[in-house]
């Protein structure tokens, strides 16, 4: 199994080798790999199963490495990211020679964010290269918001897992780019289009599920809690149904299905406490004796729009 612990050194020494690691983030926990380097890429596609046509989002630390990376930076993506870097937003940019296709799919453009984690910024300073860092979980499954979930899901196939606790925003970042200079949303995540909007107007939303995506995340299934799940009105639907062998995520109600069946993403109705629980509530509901999964959506609004883009992508 990967080793655990906060060492950011030993982090460091694995990735210029050109090893993977997993690192913390404020999104999810990602699989990192030298952003430049095509064979830690491919490590990461084939650690992840994932496939080659899905892009990969880099990570730096600072405005000056991004600029190292792109060919041109629009003016509202500066705006974006004097507003909200670090942070959970992503933005498409224009690649420059120094970035290699298998990145970004063979596309023109990249898609790159400053994190907002303590101990990731600190290991990005000390490198000279981006990380790519796509969520560290078996492809089309549920991201991880812990080292643990790391472990139990890639444990045998990396070597060390930096702990920095539990992510803070607990959902995938946003993901942004300009067609004909206007702002596109491309995945609905952790910064919500409302604060977008209120920085530099009007966006429109394209998040069309795709099997050959223009951006990270688009991809028609994901986030599979390797069960059927279903979406609607959860008592209507339980009433079919053998509640000893159904699973219930609800927005803030109980159910009549036993505990181990039932997980309440906020009690109090909190849609960002909601969103740092989804992704641990897909994962409770992958249990042997669950044979159905019942959810409902939330307030399409801040980050409830995310919640619900994330539950149907798991029920497809």
């Amino acid at each position: 199994m990967a080793e655990i612990g906060n060492h950011i050194e030993q982090a460091k020494a694995l990735l210029d080798q050109g090893e993977v690691v997993a690192i913390p983030t404020e999104t999810v926990y990602g699989l990192a790999g030298n952003a430049l380097n095509e064979e830690a890429i491919l490590k990461i596609y084939t650690v992840k199963n994932r496939p080659k046509f899905d892009p990969l989002i880099a990570h730096v630390d600072s405005m000056e490495k991004v600029k190292e990376l792109v060919s041109e930076i629009p003016d509202e993506a500066m705006i974006l990211a004097e507003n909200f870097w670090p942070g959970p937003i992503t933005i498409l940019l224009d690649k420059n020679s120094k970035v290699p296709d298998l990145l970004t799919s063979g596309l023109d453009r990249m898609a790159v964010r400053i994190p907002n984690h303590p101990l990731s910024l600190e290991l990005l300073s000390q490198l000279d290269y981006p990380l790519a860092a796509p969520s560290a979980n078996p492809f089309g499954y549920v991201s991880p918001t812990s080292a643990q979930h790391v472990q139990d899901q890639l444990g045998d196939k990396i070597k060390y897992i930096l702990d920095g606790g539990m992510c803070s925003i607990g959902l995938e970042s946003t993901i942004i780019g300009f067609e004909d200079g206007k702002p596109v949303v491309y995945r609905l995540g952790g910064t919500k289009v409302e604060a977008i909007q209120s920085v530099i107007g009007k966006v429109d939303i394209k998040v069309n599920m795709s099997s050959n995506p223009a951006a990270p995340g688009m991809l028609k299934s994901h986030y599979s809690p390797g069960r059927k799940l279903v979406l609607g009105n959860i008592d209507e639907n339980l009433k079919s149904l053998d509640s000893a062998t159904t699973g219930v995520i609800s927005f803030s109600d109980s159910f009549d299905v036993p505990q181990t069946n039932l997980a309440i993403l906020s009690k109090n109705g909190d849609i960002d406490e909601a969103a740092r629980n989804i992704f641990a509530a897909l994962r409770k509901m992958d249990q042997p004796h669950i044979k159905v999964i019942l959810a409902e959506y939330l307030p399409n609004e801040g980050l409830g729009r995310a919640i619900n883009d994330r539950l149907k992508r798991a029920s497809v």
